[in-house]
């Protein structure tokens, strides 16, 4: 009921929990809407008596209630474009399958100039609404039956069973037909517009696009680090945007020089393979036959030197020894990519679970002392008391579960050792990237003389041509 309020920005009073849920003065809200499939009760139009009925209808504690969705709307479009397009598409895609659709359409205040963020919120209760208007099942029971057709029993003498979903709107299928379909209508509305660009629902990693993706930050993060107030998650974006710059600046450079190669050995094809220090000796040959003063020619040398230090130091004699060198970096910056990944994905976990451990034992002797109050009373009055300090440590409990022994110990040091190590690799696999820019730096040193001497080589080409033409 809550979310339902904050999100339409409303104030919606809760009959389970008796509390009123009141955000009328929340800014940004443009509209906010219920759409009914036809057979659904009329009074389900009212948003409190929607949400009031959807808790009435569970029993369980931890029931889980409904969907929920959040979706970015284009900043190409009007707003009246956006609000058309995203009612289209829950009428094309929930509401044509019997759910219920309670969404709402935000476009916050941009600050110091921002990019502006419109999105929209979408609910959507779990239980389907059965033709005579009353809530259904979420589930079904699918018992498993022997070789005779007859139910199996477990140890305990009841029938074993599999739980199955009595819709598919909670799969992984239909999640994905959604976020398809949605990708699909805008990329429709941009060609519609004539505007040159498209939106793609599938990750970095299926469209092959070797990419690290950043985390969302959310508002409360931009305010900080607007304030600046360094955070977890601004500086692991931060260091994203500047990997992915370093892996794009090498993907592309090495794209350009193995074209570049391609074009040379064709150029300068020859029965026997062309030594690389040769065409660099040309070239420098050159540049000191046009050098002015001893100092120019100083410098050709030391150019010359460290150039063929390099191709010495590398055992590159070859242009296909070149070409090879380039690939191997091509592969190398592949595999860093695909490793910082993994190493940043296990870094945020294990980031996680140290704050929920310091969650679950700041929250440890206050939970032991409420469990020693007796009377009902102080009890309530204890837990109102540290209400935020038991809510974190029940969810830290819960998602710690896996991870706690019979002691109720957690391996804290053990996460500890290995974010240490996981960063320690971090900064090795990072200065490897500084060392392929490096390189790189070199190659592109020794592409330019090559280039040079192709260049010279076809300009000489051209005046024998016309010599002869002349001569003829």
């Amino acid at each position: 009921m809550a979310c339902a309020a904050y999100r339409a920005g409303e104030k919606l009073h809760s009959e389970y929990y008796g509390e009123d849920s009141d955000y009328t003065r929340k800014g940004g809200v443009i509209c906010s809407e219920l759409l009914l499939p036809p057979h659904a009760p009329t009074e389900y139009a009212d948003r409190e008596t929607l949400w009031n009925a959807v808790e009435k209808a569970e029993r369980g504690k931890k029931a889980q209630l409904a969907y929920s969705f959040d979706i970015a709307l284009q900043n190409e479009f009007s707003m009246q474009e956006n609000v058309a397009l995203a009612r289209q598409f829950l009428l094309d895609n929930f509401v044509s399958r019997g759910m219920v659709v309670d969404f709402a359409i935000h476009q916050p205040d941009r600050e110091d100039g921002g990019i502006p963020n419109p999105h929209f919120h979408v609910m959507c209760p779990i239980r389907p609404i059965e033709p005579d208007g009353k809530w259904g099942n979420k589930q079904r029971r699918e018992y498993l039956l022997d070789e005779h057709g007859e139910r199996i029993l477990d140890e305990a003498g009841n029938y074993v069973f599999n739980a199955v979903p009595t819709t598919d709107w909670g799969s992984s299928e239909t999640l994905e037909h959604w976020r398809q379909a949605w990708a699909d209508l805008c990329n429709a509305k941009f060609a519609e517009k004539g505007l040159d660009c498209c939106i793609d629902h599938r990750s970095y990693a299926r469209q092959g696009i070797e990419q690290i993706p950043t985390v969302h930050e959310g508002p409360s993060v931009r305010a900080m680090e607007k304030k600046g107030i360094s955070t977890d998650k601004g500086d692991f974006n931060r260091w994203v945007r500047s990997a992915n710059a370093r892996l794009n600046n090498i993907r592309q450079t090495i794209s350009k020089l193995l074209a570049w190669l391609k074009d040379v050995k064709a150029e300068l094809a020859k029965p026997q393979e062309l030594l690389v220090t040769d065409l660099l000796g040309r070239y420098f040959a050159g540049r000191n036959a046009g050098a002015w003063s001893q100092k120019a020619k100083l410098g050709n040398l030391k150019s010359y030197s460290a150039a063929v230090n390099y191709l010495h130091a590398n055992h590159i004699s070859t242009l296909p020894d070149l070409e090879s060198r380039l690939n191997e970096y091509a592969k190398t910056a592949s595999s860093l990519k695909s490793s910082l990944a993994d190493k940043e994905q296990r870094i945020r976990k294990l980031d996680r679970l140290v704050q929920l451990a310091g969650f679950y034992r700041d929250g440890k002797p206050v939970y032991d002392k409420l469990n020693e109050i007796k009377w009902k009373k102080k009890r309530e009055e204890y837990a109102a008391r540290h209400e935020r300090t038991l809510d974190l440590f029940y969810m830290a409990r819960r998602e710690l579960k896996p991870y706690l022994t019979d002691g109720n110990k957690l391996p804290l040091k053990d996460w500890q050792k290995e974010k240490a190590a996981l960063e320690q690799a971090y900064a090795s696999e990072s200065q490897q990237l500084s060392t392929i820019h490096q390189d790189l730096r070199s190659i592109r040193q020794i592409h330019y003389a090559i280039e040079s001497i192709c260049h010279e080589q076809e300009r000489t080409a051209q005046m024998k041509n016309r010599k002869y033409e002349i001569e003829i």
